[in-house]
């Protein structure tokens, strides 16, 4: 068992100790010797704490029998053990999108590749849209889908292809690739130009059209 694994089960039998014995300390006929050793390592990281003399010489009385061994959790340990137990709040839109903004998923590699360009900022030649790196520095993180979210606009959106464009020349292809499937813009050498371009593609009738990198963002 690992040792954290230990930990939680020592923490959550002390925890079912106090509250079934009614004087909030778990005592030595609840719990084997054996077990009794176990606890020492949570009482080492301050989880728990055993009773000292005076405190078992009330127990003793209380009880009407001798007390040689108790133990409770402290506070630490309280919280400890109600943090293992508490599944994750669900992420929730903290603002509807306004007009013309949208709910942008991004997977983990996608969004270590914005962030680089964020962090370039004005020396890039084609610096990021206006808002971008704030809300890529208050994203939120979904573990469940493994998505970094933002609420972006379309102008934005396109400056997140123009990241993933960077990413696709000097790290990978597969993120631009995917970003194109899910929001319907890519960056590609114009076929006349060969200027890197977004290009937007429609889903269904119609033909996929194109902006100037120098005057999407404007």
């Amino acid at each position: 068992m690992r040792t954290r694994d230990k930990r939680l089960a020592v923490l959550e039998m002390l925890d079912a100790g106090e509250r079934g014995g009614g004087h909030g300390w778990v005592l030595d006929d609840q719990v084997p010797s054996a077990e009794q050793h176990g606890v020492e390592p949570v009482v080492g990281e301050g989880l728990a704490e055993l009773a000292d003399r005076d405190t078992r010489a009330e127990l003793s009385a209380l009880t009407s029998r001798p007390v040689r061994w108790a133990a409770r959790l402290t506070p630490y340990g309280r919280d400890a053990l109600l943090y293992a137990h508490t599944v994750p709040l669900p992420l929730s839109d903290r603002a509807e999108p306004a007009p013309g903004e949208q709910w942008v998923h991004l997977r983990p590699a996608q969004m270590d590749a914005v962030r680089r360009f964020v962090a370039l900022d004005s020396d890039l030649a084609i610096p990021p849209a206006d808002g971008l790196a704030e809300r890529v520095r208050t994203a939120d993180f979904s573990r469940p889908e493994n998505r970094w979210r933002l609420c972006l606009t379309r102008q934005q959106i396109t400056s997140v292809a123009y990241a993933l464009y960077l990413y696709r020349l000097t790290c990978s292809e597969a993120e631009a690739n995917r970003f194109a499937r899910d929001y319907d813009v890519i960056y590609q050498p114009h076929p006349d130009t060969g200027v890197p371009t977004a290009r937007y593609v429609t889903r269904g009738p119609g033909t996929p059209h194109a902006a100037d990198p120098r005057t999407a963002q404007s």
